[in-house]
C-alpha cells in the first residue's frame, strides 16, 4: 500500500499534476528557487517553510487546500504561546504568512492552480513592529565602555553604530574597502555562513552598494585595529567572527553595562549622516518652513544620486521642487540648519554660535534651539529629529 502511494505521488510530482501533495510541491518549488535566489535567501526560506508551513499542509493535495485550511493554520500560529506565555511577534507571523502566499502564487502562475486560497483567507500579523527598541547616545556610550576589554568586539560595535551597516556587510569588510585618505568605507558585499562554508555575495539590494563617510575617530580606531592584526592582507576579512558571536557579545555587553538588550540590527537606527533620506527631508523642510513637521513620513520621500558627495542633488519622488544642500535663507531656518550640521559632525560649535548670532538675537536663538530639540524622528519619539537614519540601503 505504501509503495503504491509513493508511486502515485512520484507520478504526480514528475508530471506537475495539481493532485500532488503539498510536500511534493514544496520540493519542486525550492528546487526552482535555488536557481534564482541567493543561497542565503533559499536557506532561510526553506528553513521557515519546513518549520512552520509544511508540517500542517504536507499530506494535503495541492488542489484541495481551501481558505478554511489556511485559516486553521493561521489560528494554530496566532494562538501559540511559549513557556513564558509569549506569542509569536506580529512581524514574524506576517513573514510566515508571506511565504505561504508566495508558494500558492507560484502554483497559480506556473502550475495552473485556479486561485490562491490565501487571498480569501486573509493575512495575519503586521508588516511593521508596534515598537522599536533603540539606545540613546548615553546608553551606547555605557555599553561600548564595557566592550573595551575585547578590541574586536569594541571595533565591531563602533563600526556598526557609526556607519549603520548590516551584520553581513560588516563581516564581509576587507582592508581594501577602506579609504582613510578620504575617510570612507565601501559596501559592496555581504557575508553568510552556510552549511559550514563562508559565502560572500552581493548586498541585500542594488542600493546597498554604497560608500559611507566615517567620522575621524572611527578612522583612527580602524587603523589601530588593523595594526593589531598580524599578516592582514588587502582582501582578507577583517572580522573573522560569526553572527552568533556578535549576539553573544551584545548579550554580554548589555548585561555588564546595565542597559536594555536591543537587536543588533537596531544599531542602524541611531545612525546619523548628512546623506540619509531623513536628513535630506529635514533640510528641505528647513528651507521651506520655520518649524518642520516632525511627524512627516520620510521613507521614499526623496532619493539621493549615488556616487556624489555633499553637493549631490536630491531628487524628490513627490511633487516638490528640486533642491541642493545650500544653506537656507530664512533666519530661523539658518539656525536649525547649523544645528543639524553640527550634530552630523560637519560644523563646529563656534560656527553655530556665529551663524545664530549673525541672523537673529539671542532670545530668538534660544527659541530656535528649543524648537529644534522638540523635533523627534518617526521611529523613536524621544531621540533627536534625525537620529534614526532608516535608509533604503
Amino acid at each position: 500500500k505504501e509503495a503504491l502511494q509513493w508511486e502515485r505521488d512520484f507520478i504526480s510530482q514528475s508530471t506537475g499534476s495539481l493532485g500532488m501533495t503539498f510536500g511534493d510541491f514544496i520540493s519542486l518549488y525550492v528546487k526552482d528557487m535555488e536557481h534564482r535566489l541567493k543561497p542565503s535567501t533559499v536557506a532561510s526560506k526553506k528553513w521557515l517553510i519546513d518549520l512552520k508551513v509544511t508540517p500542517f499542509f504536507k499530506k494535503i493535495p495541492l488542489n484541495e487546500i481551501k481558505p478554511t485550511h489556511v485559516r486553521q493554520w493561521q489560528n494554530s500560529l496566532t494562538s501559540y504561546r511559549d513557556e513564558n506565555g509569549k506569542p509569536y511577534a506580529q512581524t514574524y507571523l506576517k513573514c510566515i504568512n508571506n511565504q505561504l502566499t508566495a508558494i500558492f502564487n507560484y502554483a497559480v502562475k506556473y502550475y495552473g492552480l485556479k486561485e490562491n486560497p490565501c487571498h480569501k483567507a486573509g493575512s495575519m500579523g503586521k508588516k511593521k513592529a508596534d515598537e522599536m527598541l533603540f539606545w540613546t547616545k548615553d546608553e551606547f556610550q555605557t555599553f561600548i565602555e564595557s566592550m573595551k576589554d575585547r578590541p574586536a568586539s569594541y571595533t565591531v560595535f563602533m563600526t556598526m553604530y557609526y556607519t549603520g551597516i548590516r551584520e553581513g556587510e560588516l563581516l564581509a569588510l576587507t582592508p581594501a574597502d577602506f579609504d582613510f585618505e578620504h575617510g570612507t568605507v565601501k559596501i559592496s558585499k555581504t557575508y553568510q555562513r552556510l552549511k559550514g562554508k563562508d559565502i560572500i555575495t552581493s548586498p541585500k539590494t542594488k542600493k546597498s552598494n554604497r560608500i559611507i563617510q566615517m567620522p575621524d575617530f572611527l578612522c583612527t580606531e580602524m587603523k589601530e585595529f588593523f595594526g593589531m592584526q598580524y599578516g592582514l592582507k588587502k582582501k582578507d576579512r577583517i572580522f573573522t567572527v560569526t553572527k552568533h558571536y556578535l549576539h553573544h557579545e551584545m548579550d554580554r555587553g548589555a548585561k555588564a553595562a546595565g542597559v536594555k538588550r536591543i537587536r543588533i540590527h537596531d544599531l542602524r537606527h541611531p545612525y546619523v549622516k548628512h546623506t540619509t533620506k531623513i536628513f535630506s527631508l529635514r533640510l528641505m523642510d528647513f528651507q521651506t518652513q520655520a518649524y518642520p513637521d516632525a511627524r512627516r513620513k520620510t521613507r521614499g520621500a526623496c532619493q539621493l544620486r549615488r556616487g556624489g558627495q555633499s553637493q549631490s542633488p536630491v531628487h524628490p519622488l513627490c511633487n516638490r521642487k528640486r533642491f541642493s544642500y545650500l544653506p537656507p535663507q530664512s533666519k530661523i531656518s539658518r539656525i536649525l540648519y547649523a544645528i543639524s550640521m553640527r550634530l552630523s559632525g560637519y560644523t563646529s560649535t563656534r560656527s553655530i554660535s556665529s551663524s545664530a548670532s549673525s541672523v537673529v538675537s539671542a532670545s530668538a536663538s534660544k527659541i530656535a534651539l528649543d524648537a529644534s530639540f522638540r523635533l523627534s524622528c518617526r521611529a523613536c519619539s524621544s531621540c533627536f529629529c534625525f537620529a534614526c537614519a532608516n535608509t533604503a540601503a
